[in-house]
């Protein structure tokens, strides 16, 4: 596809977006693989267009990015026409990317129901916040674009209440601790984030829920949400999550980290109703922490 343009300074991601059937997000990609030129030159999202510009468009792309239902067992703690609450079991990858495109919730969300927010982008329908793959528990789905928003918003602004249980390596010797350490990349491991100085502001509130003998099971709270904020924020401390497969120091089983999304409370984005939910530890979680007893 070539277009020949008769505008003048808008930012060619902006442009395309709203111009094409293609979300922000996939045109930002599309931009920084090569599949959008500007007068046959790669050119970076942020350029702005001028008046004359040819910009080639290689399709091909978008058929090799399809994302295609996928029938799967959903838990589905709660539906209503603008959410719904997921209870996601660990080892479930939750949007499409590096490679997997064809085996996470959104898959299966797709293939459940076509009323699902786009805000996201196409890798993210319905995907207000997620979960790491092997982290398991509750989390939130949007169905609408109005109700994406104010989730959103509301995440941004803390007014989402969220515990998680983890079974952490170790006897902690207080009841409770405030953890206030920024977060950012790793500058040796693109796949690990790492406490940092110029990091983005971190803070999780841990409770001592119950003591083993090498292992402490505790209830984290939220402040923020950076990515792998609690468990880089317990390796920190020195009490890494048990099985974390990346932040522990020897071998974990297939199930992953110990780490699941015990509680979530908000108010419902549309009938602004109060609610909240409660899940159970998974099977392979409380098995183990009944051995320890």
């Amino acid at each position: 596809m070539e277009l020949v343009l008769e505008v003048n300074d808008i930012r060619i991601d902006k442009y395309l977006s709203d111009n094409l059937d293609y979300s922000r997000e996939v045109i930002t990609k599309m931009i920084k693989e090569g599949y959008i030129l500007v007068n046959n030159i790669k050119i970076k999202p942020s350029y702005k267009v001028k008046n004359n510009d040819i910009i080639t468009i290689d399709e091909s792309y978008k058929s090799k990015q399809d994302i295609t239902p996928v029938s799967m067992k959903l838990n589905i703690v709660y539906e209503d026409k603008d959410i719904m609450v997921i209870d996601k079991p660990s080892g479930l990858v939750v949007h499409p990317g590096n490679g997997n495109y064809n085996n996470t919730l959104v898959n299966g969300l797709m293939y459940y129901t076509n009323e699902l927010s786009d805000l996201g982008g196409d890798e993210r329908v319905g995907i207000v916040h997620r979960l790491d793959k092997d982290t398991s528990g509750l989390m939130l789905v949007a169905k609408t674009n109005e109700a994406h928003a104010i989730l959103a918003d509301d995440f941004k602004y803390k007014r989402v209440y969220r515990e998680y249980y983890a079974l952490l390596i170790g006897n902690f010797p207080a009841e409770s601790a405030h953890i206030d350490a920024p977060i950012g990349r790793s500058k040796t491991n693109f796949n690990k984030m790492e406490v940092q100085e110029d990091g983005k502001s971190a803070r999780t509130n841990l409770k001592v829920l119950k003591r083993y003998k090498d292992y402490t099971l505790v209830s984290l709270v939220l402040e923020t949400g950076r990515t792998h904020q609690i468990r880089v924020h317990m390796a920190y401390i020195g009490y890494p999550i048990y099985n974390d497969p990346v932040y522990q120091n020897t071998p974990a089983t297939e199930f992953g980290q110990f780490l699941h999304s015990k509680v979530i409370r908000f108010t419902h984005p549309i009938t602004k109703e109060k609610m909240e939910f409660s899940s159970d530890l998974p099977k392979y979680f409380q098995d183990f922490l009944d051995k320890l007893d």
